[in-house]
């Protein structure tokens, strides 16, 4: 009867331990949250963001750890403030053929309020591996995930845009807030 009672016993702490360390999903809030690219010409540098960014993450609150990250966005959700430009960065990266970028990630290694996010990034119908280097901030009620990462013109197969017969630089660089609700 007693190992009965300890097998019991061992079972129901196995279960709760795994109900504890569960990962719970979870959707950033749009209103606060972003991305922005940064292009760069030698004469001047466009900055053009997104507040429509779709964005879930895994995350096991007891461990205060992102387990899994999935970031939609509809690339014509960018602005830049000037329709005339952002009509053509449309052009220029076939938006009515590939409407949206899409990043899941692989794996993800945190040390403390660290992250570096290894994922596949899908952009111009092409996909890629990227890094994403990032920080968290937890408070009581929210997670707040500041990242950025850079996204290289040519390996996605984009012709680099050009002012006066000079190209902008090969590289976008992203920058990213999200922001969860706990």
């Amino acid at each position: 009867m007693k190992v009965k009672i300890n097998v019991v016993l061992i079972l129901l702490i196995i279960q709760f331990s795994i109900v504890l360390s569960q990962s719970k999903q979870i959707e950033a809030v749009k209103q606060e949250s972003s991305i922005t690219y940064q292009l760069t010409h030698p004469l001047h540098e466009i900055e053009s963001t997104s507040k429509e960014a779709y964005c879930k993450i895994d995350v096991d609150l007891n461990k205060k750890e992102i387990k899994n990250v999935f970031v939609q966005v509809e690339v014509t959700t960018f602005n830049s403030g000037n329709s005339s430009r952002d009509s053509h960065a449309m052009e220029v990266i076939d938006a009515l053929s590939f409407p949206d970028s899409r990043f899941t990630s692989s794996s993800i290694t945190q040390k403390g309020d660290s992250l570096k996010v290894y994922g596949k990034l899908t952009f111009h119908g092409i996909t890629k591996d990227i890094v994403i280097s990032a920080a968290t901030k937890w408070s009581n009620n929210k997670l707040v995930v500041n990242g950025n990462f850079d996204v290289s013109l040519t390996a996605f197969k984009v012709d680099r845009p050009s002012l006066l017969l000079i190209p902008v630089k090969d590289a976008l660089k992203f920058s990213l807030t999200e922001v969860f609700n706990l």
